[in-house]
């Protein structure tokens, strides 16, 4: 048995190490996968085509056309300067005397309405490097303010939002992208309170030191400073679509649950229950809706660079999918080895509440995996059925499993093998050693929070 425990451990912890290296997950998890088959004893080609990449591909068919819509929706917002000109307008409004909070807010509005991480990124750090120069604030906290608005509550925590880490527990939980509102609003505004109250007192402690923007930085912006930007309430136009068509396709008047009858999915799609699926359904509508208005408003400019603007949307969403596939693949071989066992027992035991284990999970394999969406896919992969059916036992809704796995994937996700923070350092042109301090922070005070949320929430359930 111990043997068998350590073929997981070790073809996790070489997952791990090659994702911090740099090196494709998609080309190494199927590797590792099947190391850690034959260290367990078990037939190597069945493990490979028959488990690792039936359930690969039943992930990319259940949320391939999310990443696909989601990516394309950030690079139109950014082809047709929306995202520029909602970041312009949020960092102009508040002035350098709010800095920080300006780059919050402006990554937050533009995360919650659905546009992707990376997207936003590359639309705020030009604004956010001018407003920290001007208030003579630390470049090296950019980062840290930009990760605390775009890969916190926003992606994760608040209702309704249409990043995938909200919709990936729908496929397991029957939920939508609503889940328990109020946990998620009362997470949101401890992360977003307790975020702000660090990277200000980190901006604090540099002027009492002396210390300013900073001289010698590389990839410095430089603002066009005759730019003309869109008018705000057009460039808000396509999120606020987003939002408003995902809320009335999933909740409202207009649900997609009630499009079907329920007897014909099950005959003729196997779709035995239609809320597994509704909440993709309704995000595919919505991100349509937002993807059409958002050429629209500036046809001129997005029509000139349309082909290239959908190519290099559609590759990132195709590296993104296939990525997490693989990590889903891996997670479904290792549930079927002899030692996971004891893994999944020590898992169980470190809590009888299935909230407070649930967030242990997701959190520990979204460490490992360096992505939140591919973490909590392999944990409710291998143990979502499980924690529902403890969680009806106790009489604990699924929405509550739903909210704390979706959290608990943005927590110790941001470690630095992290695929977003690699890629937001390099946009900004710091290094971990400069700016990496302030990330972990916001990483350790979301993962707290999710543990708070999910202990709390075990006392009265």
């Amino acid at each position: 048995m111990v043997i068998e425990v350590l073929a997981i451990l070790v073809s996790l912890g070489l997952l791990m190490f090659f994702a911090y290296r740099g090196y494709p997950v998609i080309v190494f998890a199927p590797i590792f996968t099947l190391l850690a088959a034959v260290l367990s004893g078990l037939a190597l080609m069945p493990s490979y085509t028959e488990t690792f990449m039936t359930n690969a591909a039943n992930y990319v068919k259940s949320f391939f056309p999310v990443f696909l819509l989601g990516a394309i929706f950030g690079k139109v917002m950014e082809m047709n300067g929306a995202a520029a000109s909602i970041a312009q307008s949020i960092v102009k409004a508040l002035g350098s005397n709010r800095a920080i909070l300006a780059v919050v807010l402006a990554c937050s509005i533009l995360t919650y309405g659905g546009v992707s991480l990376f997207v936003v990124a590359f639309a705020v750090y030009p604004f956010a490097a001018a407003i920290f120069r001007e208030a003579n604030i630390p470049k090296r906290l950019i980062p840290g303010a930009i990760a605390l608005g775009a890969f916190t509550y926003t992606m994760d925590a608040l209702p309704g939002t249409p990043q995938i880490q909200n919709i990936i527990p729908t496929n397991y939980f029957g939920t939508d992208a609503y889940a328990a509102p109020l946990v998620g609003i009362i997470g949101a505004v401890m992360v977003f309170s307790g975020g702000l109250f660090w990277l200000e007192r980190r901006r604090k402690q540099a002027a009492a030191a002396g210390e300013g923007y900073g001289e010698g930085h590389i990839n410095e912006p430089e603002l066009n400073r005759e730019q003309t930007y869109m008018n705000i309430w057009l460039a808000v136009l396509p999120l606020v679509l987003v939002l408003v068509s995902n809320y009335l396709f999933s909740r409202g008047f207009l649900s997609v649950e009630t499009w079907y009858d329920p007897q014909l999915l099950k005959d003729n799609y196997n779709i035995d229950k239609v809320k597994n699926v509704a909440s993709s359904w309704a995000l595919i509508i919505a991100l349509s809706i937002g993807i059409l208005a958002a050429v629209l408003i500036n046809l001129n400019q997005v029509k000139t660079k349309l082909a290239s603007g959908l190519t290099t949307a559609a590759m990132g969403a195709l590296l993104a999918i296939f990525n997490t596939a693989s990590e889903v693949g891996f997670g479904n071989v290792v549930k079927t080895l002899p030692g996971f066992k004891l893994i999944q027992e020590w898992i169980l035991g470190v809590s009888s509440h299935p909230l407070v284990s649930e967030a242990v999970a997701v959190n520990v394999l979204a460490g490992i995996t360096g992505s939140a969406s591919g973490g909590m896919s392999i944990a409710l992969e291998v143990m979502g059925k499980q924690y529902l059916e403890l969680a009806q036992a106790a009489g604990i809704s699924p929405e509550l499993l739903h909210r704390i796995a979706s959290m608990a994937s943005g927590g110790m996700d941001t470690l630095p093998h992290n695929g977003a923070v690699i890629t937001l350092l390099a946009i900004t042109g710091l290094t971990h050693r400069q700016s990496y301090k302030d990330i972990f922070a916001i990483t350790v005070l979301k993962t707290l929070t999710v543990f708070i949320l999910a202990i709390s929430a075990s006392l009265f359930v």
